[in-house]
């Protein structure tokens, strides 16, 4: 039954793309002059602020990227001013607004001669397969699909045998989030390309985290990158969709360019603040938001995670975190919107404070909460991690940090409802991590994953604090013996969330 359920959620994340020939009809008001030619980016902008940032050569440049907007626009002045490479690596890339905007900023970096390496994984929810693939008709760019054995250019047939037939080897995902400008400045953590991840979205937004890296463990980074470009199980697009796309390159190309030119699907507020990168970014190193530190690891999950028949056997993100927890002497603290705890993990934790250790824990509520399986694995076990000395809170979905958070021209979303998407942790106050990994089986032992380390007291105090905010009052509850945020959800999530209660941990 629940190999069934899972087939169906698949199968629907194949289906009913159809934002190509939604983009091809696309017309500008005749009210609304088309964009001017953008201006070439000059070449040494972006190497010139790398210079002015100043990295020793055995440093990493680290800013955390709390707001959706600041994620989003430091993606763009990238993507604007990359030279030479831009390679990017997600688990989503959807193709609403935001993401068709994006795929057009690839498209101009590659007219204007920047080599572009996008990697997608193949579940590619709310995502175009075909737009994808116009994209990859440009000569300077490519575009390959992680694991093809559910949905890109897979028949439905073949989906159903894979299914039955391949259980482990379906339900394995490149969870990994990464971009890189010219080998260089990476962005990496828990933010996918979709408006909801940088507060773009009307009605519900993710809470989300990024951090970026200047120089330094940036190599590391790259390295990672191309092992997953290069492995056999990430297959050029083209290879997967044989039958050529029934509209011109051209045609297609032009229409992005007018989809992104239009006021109303790319922000001019936002479109002046990515212009004013340079000097955003000056002022943050005077702050000193933008730290150097010698002890940066980007660790990431091998492209083939772990060759266990399983459903089981961790991978090297999971053994770092592991690690971590076990040499902790003083405090854990910890974000994750998904939070399914086994016996390994519980018992991790239960040594933790056996030793003295304080761990807290912020995940989502079940009133905030995007997924109900997930939730159904969290109540689970809250009562071992409750007996254990763990301190849970649950993130509200309406926190009153959201106007901090979803800053500039964002403010009237200030009122949408936001879930917890963030995955971090500082360790005794002096070890920051950022990255992808979820607190649960699927990404200890399923999908591959990558987590930042960053061994600085000034990069964990500054996450800590933020992290901390997020636990009071006024941005979640606190689940206790005597007290049940369920409460606060309606009754309809409730009953789902029980009904939940059959499906194995191991796949949540």
């Amino acid at each position: 039954m629940f190999r069934l359920i899972v087939l169906l959620m698949f199968a629907a994340a194949g289906c009913g793309h159809r934002t190509l020939p939604k983009l091809v009809g696309h017309r500008l008001s005749p009210d609304l002059p088309y964009c001017e030619a953008l201006p070439e980016p000059e070449p040494s902008q972006l190497h010139d602020l790398i210079d002015e940032v100043g990295v020793p050569d055995d440093h990493t440049g680290v800013l955390l990227l709390e707001r959706g907007a600041s994620a989003l626009i430091a993606r763009a002045w990238l993507v604007q001013h990359a030279v030479t490479q831009i390679d990017a690596q997600y688990f989503i890339f959807a193709a609403d607004t935001a993401g068709i905007v994006a795929t057009d900023a690839l498209l101009r970096a590659a007219e204007r001669g920047v080599r572009v390496r996008l990697l997608v994984d193949d579940t590619l929810a709310h995502g175009d397969p075909k737009l994808l693939r116009a994209l990859s008709l440009h000569p300077n760019a490519e575009v390959r699909i992680y694991n093809p054995v559910i949905n890109v250019g897979v028949p439905f047939g073949q989906k159903i045998k894979n299914v039955f037939g391949e259980f482990k080897t379906v339900n394995q995902r490149m969870h990994n989030k990464l971009f890189i400008a010219d080998q260089q400045v990476a962005i990496t953590g828990g933010r996918n390309v979709g408006g909801e991840y940088f507060d773009l979205a009307n009605h519900h937004n993710f809470r989300d985290r990024d951090v970026l890296m200047v120089n330094g463990e940036v190599d590391q980074a790259q390295r990672s990158f191309n092992s997953f470009w290069e492995h056999p199980l990430s297959r050029p697009i083209e290879t997967l969709l044989e039958r050529p796309v029934r509209y011109s390159p051209d045609l297609i190309w032009e229409k992005l360019h007018q989809f992104s030119c239009n006021p109303e699907n790319f922000l001019p507020m936002l479109r002046s603040r990515i212009a004013a990168v340079p000097e955003s970014l000056r002022e943050r190193i005077e702050d000193g938001q933008l730290h150097l530190t010698p002890r940066v690891h980007y660790i990431s999950d091998e492209p083939h995670k772990n060759k266990s028949t399983t459903l089981t056997g961790g991978g090297t993100a999971t053994d770092a975190l592991i690690e971590l927890v076990e040499g902790a002497e003083h405090s854990v603290v910890i974000q994750t919107p998904y939070l399914v705890t086994t016996e390994l993990s519980q018992s991790l934790f239960r040594a933790a404070e056996d030793r003295g250790v304080r761990v807290q824990i912020l995940t989502n509520s079940l009133a905030s909460t995007d997924n109900l399986l997930a939730f159904s694995g969290y109540q689970r076990g809250q009562k071992q991690l409750l007996d254990a000395g763990v301190e849970l809170y649950e993130s509200k979905p309406k926190m009153n940090a959201q106007s901090a958070l979803m800053n500039g021209p964002l403010e009237p979303r200030y009122q949408s409802s936001m879930a917890l998407h963030a995955k971090s942790m500082v360790v005794d106050g002096t070890v920051a991590v950022v990255g992808s990994f979820n607190l649960d089986p699927r990404s200890a032992n399923l999908n591959t994953e990558s987590v930042t380390v960053i061994h600085s007291e000034v990069v964990a105090q500054h996450l800590l604090e933020r992290m901390k905010e997020e636990m009071t009052d006024g941005n979640a509850w606190q689940r206790t013996d005597s007290y049940n945020p369920d409460k606060h959800a309606p009754r309809l999530r409730r009953v789902r969330v029980a009904l939940s209660s059959f499906v194995p941990l191991s796949v949540l």
